[in-house]
């Protein structure tokens, strides 16, 4: 796995004391993660796993047993599906019915940052605990050799949700994950470094004979998805109460992705900031009442939506740990990666409710 670019964004903050990665439950990758991740995989257990999106929370989505360990680790509620991931096409195969479109799309971009909700195979050896119920699957393979390998090994798909407590901020390093659920929940966590790309998937929704259906935007831009589709539309999805009853696909919800803080976003009409406030910025921008004093932090001092989007949740949880009253963000421009951006600052600065929101 690749490191994301250094950032050249300058920092007022101390970090708080840094896991040892030598600690128990703990390894970096190599065949000792690989054998020990194996073991607990099959014992129906939950590993950490790097991917280049986010870092996962994985079990064996074959097994209700291990499914229902990651809905209780993570306070997840329970009808929220899981995503699925499988070592390339064959094994999505298996899993759900492929047609046309979607094979095209995931030859495009597997391995990578798409996943496709697809209808189900009646046969199917999946726990129904990951898919919600539901008669349609998210299956997505990660960019990640050693979790893409693992899976091969283990010749079964992986449920891995970022590895966060529910309606939480993501994860893009081994350390935030371990430091987030003891090892008696998940007893390893792989560290694979800094997730190059510091986003989730895109999710779109591909069943025969419907128009394709953009369910979350993410790491693979609607720009990149319409130019191999050859003319077909993509449609956005049309939000209504029944996805936070029972969303169709992860990260749904209307309040997720949010650190313990109120996240405030900045408006045409900059609201100043309190004393006990944070800043998160992109490209530089200040905010009217921001002094030396206020905790800040830039997504991109260049305005690169690549670097803000690998920054995004590894620099709000470290403003979050500072304990601010609200973090008033900067979203970068509505376009290309910013627009998957800016949905996961909405859905951090939404109202919560302890049904969605769990920290």
């Amino acid at each position: 796995m690749g490191e994301r670019r250094p950032s050249t964004t300058e920092t007022k903050i101390t970090m708080p004391h840094e896991i040892n990665p030598h600690q128990s439950g703990l390894l970096p990758e190599g065949s000792n993660a690989s054998d020990a991740a194996m073991a607990l995989l099959r014992d129906g257990q939950l590993v950490g796993l790097p991917t280049e999106t986010v870092y996962g929370l994985a079990a064996d989505a074959t097994r209700d047993t291990a499914v229902a360990q990651i809905y209780a680790a993570k306070g997840r509620p329970s009808f929220n599906p899981l995503i699925c991931h499988v070592d390339g096409l064959d094994m999505a195969s298996t899993l759900a019915h492929v047609d046309a479109r979607a094979h095209h799309l995931l030859r495009h971009f597997w391995p990578g940052g798409l996943t496709l909700v697809l209808p189900r195979r009646p046969e199917a050896p999946i726990s129904e605990l990951a898919t919600a119920g539901l008669d349609s699957i998210a299956l997505r393979c990660p960019d990640s050799l050693f979790t893409k390998t693992l899976i091969g090994r283990l010749q079964r798909p992986l449920a891995a949700p970022s590895a966060n407590p529910s309606g939480g901020l993501s994860p893009t390093r081994a350390a935030d994950v371990r430091s987030a659920f003891s090892i008696e929940a998940v007893p390893l966590v792989v560290d694979g470094g800094t997730c190059p790309v510091g986003l989730e998937s895109t999710i779109v929704a591909c069943f025969p004979n419907q128009p394709l259906v953009l369910l979350r935007p993410g790491a693979v831009t609607r720009e990149q998805l319409e130019a191999q589709l050859n003319g077909e539309p993509l449609e956005d999805h049309q939000a209504t109460q029944d996805d936070q009853r029972s969303p169709t696909a992860p990260g749904m919800l209307t309040s997720h992705y949010a650190p313990g803080a109120k996240v405030q976003l900045a408006s045409e009409q900059d609201t100043p900031i309190g004393p006990n406030d944070a800043v998160l910025s992109f490209a530089g921008r200040r905010l009217p009442g921001q002094s030396d004093t206020h905790s800040y932090l830039d997504l991109s001092a260049s305005g690169d939506c690549v670097e803000a989007a690998a920054n995004l949740f590894s620099m709000l949880r470290q403003l979050d740990a500072l304990h601010p009253d609200t973090i008033h963000v900067v979203p970068p421009p509505r376009q290309g990666l910013g627009v998957a951006i800016y949905d996961r600052l909405q859905r951090a600065a939404a109202p919560r409710n302890n049904a969605t929101h769990d920290l």
